[in-house]
């Protein structure tokens, strides 16, 4: 008889399965609000029963500094309890025999280390300090915090206009960011605890597609202050907008011939159709707002000067800079710059790349917009080079697989190391070193070193380069705008410190990043210049949200956008993905549990219907 057999997963083994990857969805969909120290407790619950039993700190250790932890949520800790889980977190980290009673230790430290106040408040006064103002998942995580299952329940009931109006409470660009949103909200999505997060961007991008003209809202009354926005980019028109809302008088000081910024110079068209862009736009100009084209502010105009001609001024400018490789052969004749490739495809000149072998550098989203538009100028053959791997890219999982569908071929683990240039100094070849994994950094993300390998010759004629942008400031200096590592030094309030009435926000600040935390940045920038300048002017819609329905909601497979075929892509900048049919509509809000009136969304915080 044999004394071994080929083991088949049975009933047990999918019903553990099952039950683990539930846990799991669970705690990627743990949303803001939840207290920290319950979360931490449960946390090294779990951690506990992995342990296997074999080393006493793991054992006998996590056992009771979860009942320490315990004493403390019931309101039943002593002035010394964070002191005797600190020490015994500490012991149980340097004792552990595995990495199971290591991390769970490390993990109290780390919660007592940034939520210490709650853990006092619970023993001092047993109640939670731990509150927010929006306890609505989606809502609480999107940048601009927009009411996202306000606008879904209004898209179900076929009221897309409301949904829209609704949007543009909080974000004036409901069409834009329904095209090319990078959707945070989806990742806390409480539906991933049943099935997959729902699809909010698809729904959003359905909401504005059958929406139609929308009037624009009415002004509060001329209050007789003069703003002025430097920058014509999502941040910068998002805080005319709102700005202009509140009845103060905005101007808009754009350097190029027209506006969007990064949306229209640095997003293909296949991505986000101008007439897209310009209808968000057009909407936000009909409130009432100048527009001074073709002004380079540090030259044409001077900070201090708007200083003196404006009661308030905010710098929302863009990172249209590209960073350097600082290799050798980067100067030869075919290496580019891909923010000023897709800024060229943005005015229309569409460079020609027939029969051209072109290599991107770079994991991001624009080296991702890179490979597309390189293929779609007529390049034989794209291929992306990136030092980390597919999983480690910055770039959306779509933006790769879509590239990848379309002919595009990626290199992991390569980093550059010189451009071999031929006699005349045009591009020959990327000369790459071979990576191999290496350490976890600080952010989480995993680091490469290089690999005991030889270079690699990868042939070209063109390598266009997306390793970064950079934000060109400045110019900004002279005025009293002080900057640091090339971005502007501003609060939190996106108050510039001693600039007197100078604010800023978004790219300008932060560096390179997302359209949706520029339109953020530009919410904050109008509410606090609007407080700055003596007044207390409210946002809000009159709509009224659809009641949630008590209908059962069982597991449903989550729709997605269907990409256009493509026959030829040479020349083809059409829109890729195709929306929502009013089918696929209808299902994809249906699976909305409704965060906004259950799961504690009525009871802590609840809709949030002004600012």
């Amino acid at each position: 008889m044999a004394r071994l057999q080929i083991e088949a997963p049975g009933m047990l083994h999918q019903a553990y399965q099952q039950f683990a990857d539930h846990v799991t969805r669970k705690v990627q969909a743990t949303p803001r609000g939840v207290c920290p120290v319950d979360l931490t407790l449960n946390a090294l619950r779990m951690s506990h029963v992995e342990s296997c039993g074999k080393c006493t700190p793991c054992r006998i250790g996590l056992a009771q500094l979860a009942e320490l932890i315990e004493e403390v949520l019931d309101g039943a800790g002593e002035e010394d309890s964070i002191k005797k889980i600190e020490q015994l977190a500490n012991v149980i980290r340097d004792t552990a025999d595995c990495a199971i009673g290591y991390e769970a230790a490390n993990l109290v430290i780390n919660s007592l280390k940034f939520f210490r106040e709650d853990y006092e408040r619970h023993i001092v006064k047993a109640d939670c300090l731990y509150t927010m103002d929006n306890a609505i998942p989606c809502a609480a995580i999107c940048p601009a915090h927009v009411d996202v299952p306000g606008y879904i329940a209004l898209t179900r009931a076929g009221r897309c206009e409301d949904a829209v109006r609704l949007i543009r409470r909080d974000n004036p660009f409901p069409a834009v960011c329904g095209y090319v949103c990078e959707h945070p909200c989806e990742d806390h999505c409480r539906r991933a605890m049943v099935d997959a997060p729902i699809n909010i961007c698809g729904i959003k991008r359905y909401a504005v597609d059958h929406a139609g003209d929308i009037p624009t809202p009415q002004c509060a009354a001329d209050t007789g202050k003069r703003i002025a926005v430097v920058g014509g980019g999502p941040g910068g028109l998002t805080a005319a907008y709102f700005s202009r809302l509140m009845g103060h008088s905005v101007t808009v000081y754009e350097q190029r011939k027209k506006l969007g910024g990064m949306l229209r110079y640095g997003i293909p068209d296949y991505r986000l159709p101008q007439d897209i862009l310009d209808k968000d736009i057009q909407y936000i100009l009909d409130t009432g707002i100048d527009v001074k084209m073709d002004v380079n502010v540090g030259e044409d105009v001077t900070i201090e000067e708007l200083k003196k001609e404006y009661d308030a001024v905010y710098v929302s400018i863009g990172a249209h800079d590209d960073k350097k490789l600082c290799i050798e052969g980067e100067d030869g004749k075919g290496v580019l710059s891909a923010v000023a490739m897709l800024r060229a495809v943005g005015e229309g000149d569409r460079m020609d790349l027939t029969g051209k072998h072109v290599v991107v550098i770079g994991g991001g989203n624009v080296a991702m917009d890179a490979t597309r538009t390189s293929l779609r100028l007529g390049a034989d053959s794209v291929t992306t080079v990136y030092r980390r791997r597919i999983a480690d890219m910055t770039a959306l999982p779509v933006e790769i697989e879509e590239a990848q569908a379309e002919g595009a071929h990626i290199i992991t683990l390569h980093a550059p190391d010189h451009i071999e240039l031929d006699e005349k100094g045009e591009v020959a070849a990327l000369w790459a070193q071979p990576q191999i994994i290496s350490s976890v950094t600080a952010d989480g993300r995993t680091s490469v070193r290089a690999a005991d390998a030889e270079l690699v010759r990868i042939p070209c004629d063109v390598i266009v380069v997306a390793i970064g942008q950079a934000i060109n400031a400045g110019h900004l200096e002279p005025g009293g705008i002080e900057t640091e590592r090339g971005v502007i030094k501003a609060d939190l309030s996106t108050f510039v410190p001693d600039s007197g009435n100078v604010f800023a926000g978004g790219d300008a600040v932060s560096g390179p990043a997302t359209v949706i935390r520029a339109i953020a940045a530009g919410k904050v920038a109008a509410r606090n210049i609007d407080e700055f300048l003596g007044f207390d002017h409210r946002i809000t819609v009159d709509v009224d949200i659809p009641a949630p329905d008590l209908s059962n909601k069982p597991a449903c497979g989550r729709v997605t956008l269907k990409g256009r075929h493509i026959s030829h892509i040479a020349g083809d900048f059409d829109l890729v993905d195709e929306g929502m049919s009013d089918q696929e509509m209808e299902q994809e809000c249906g699976r909305c549990l409704r965060c906004d009136h259950f799961g504690l969304g009525i009871f802590k915080g609840g809709r949030i219907r002004e600012w």
